[in-house]
Order: structure tokens, then sequence, then C-alpha cells
């Protein structure tokens, strides 16, 4: 997850690093690109207790807050690049391929919200169905309890 910006603007803060400052106004939407897993669309968010590399989060863009998701979360989704708790400025994936916490799937599967926070698996719920997202690999890929999903600004709805 080395995502390096392809704009011409200054980043203020690397997309994987965590800030005790706010360094660019909340909502800012910036673009990078990465060796292996191509371009991505990042949101520049504050951060919410226990969020670490890979978990999903609900945003509030007009406040730029963010809660890590659980089953029936509703919302814009974005994906943490950075161990950004509580009190702290990150960036956020919304678009592109984006290594997540992730529990037993399959690659090109829908992706649903667990009960654990801030992180997806392919089991089907009802009401927890990702909009926006599919698994590219399956869990374990790159490691243990990761996966990457295609997103392209993903929301929990409530659809199944």
């Amino acid at each position: 997850m080395a995502y390096q910006s392809t704009e011409a603007t200054i980043l203020p803060q690397n997309f994987a690093d965590t800030s005790t400052v706010q360094l660019a106004p909340l909502g800012t939407i910036r673009r990078g690109q990465d060796s292996t897993n191509g371009e991505g669309e990042f949101i520049y968010l504050k951060g919410v207790a226990s969020t670490a590399v890979g978990d999903l989060v609900i945003y509030d863009q007009r406040a730029g807050t963010t809660t890590r998701t659980v089953a029936g979360s509703r919302g814009p989704v974005a994906v943490a690049m950075s161990s950004n708790v509580a009190n702290q400025y990150g960036w956020y994936q919304v678009g592109g391929a984006a290594v997540v916490k992730s529990g037993a799937a399959v690659a090109g599967a829908s992706v649903y919200l667990t009960a654990t926070a801030g992180t997806v698996d392919d089991a089907v719920v009802a009401t927890d169905k990702l909009e926006g997202a599919r698994y590219k690999t399956a869990d374990g890929t790159p490691s243990a309890g990761l996966a990457v999903l295609q997103l392209s600004r993903p929301s929990a709805n409530g659809n199944g």
C-alpha cells in the first residue's frame, strides 16, 4: 500500500501517514498510484478510536468524521490507510484496489459488513451488502486476515 500522489499539487501528508494536526481540509479528495494496485482515490478525514490499517469506516463528509463499520452501518464507506485513531487525521481510500480486513471470502464475491468492527466478508446478509465494492482476491491475499477489494465510492445502504 505505497500509494504516491499523481496530482500536481503538493500532498500535505503521505497517504499512509497519520497526523496529530490537521494538514488538509477535511473531505479533500486526492488521487494516487501504486505499482501493485494501480490508481486509487482517497479522502482526508478525522480518525476514530481503534482504527487500524485496512479497517472499513463509514464517514460523514460534511463533518469529516469516521466510524468503524459493523453490521447495520449506513453511509459512504472508505478504507483506512493508516492507524488513524481518535483526534488524528489521515487518508482513507474510496476508489481503486484497496487492501482491507476480511473474513473468509472468495475472489469475485460480493462484499458484506460483519459484526466485527472494520471487517467485511462474503457471507450474504440481506441488509449488509456493500454497494460499489467487489472482492478481487480471496481472503489471505496479500496476507492472513486481508483481501483486496475493488472500490468505486462504496456505500452501505441496506440493500441485499
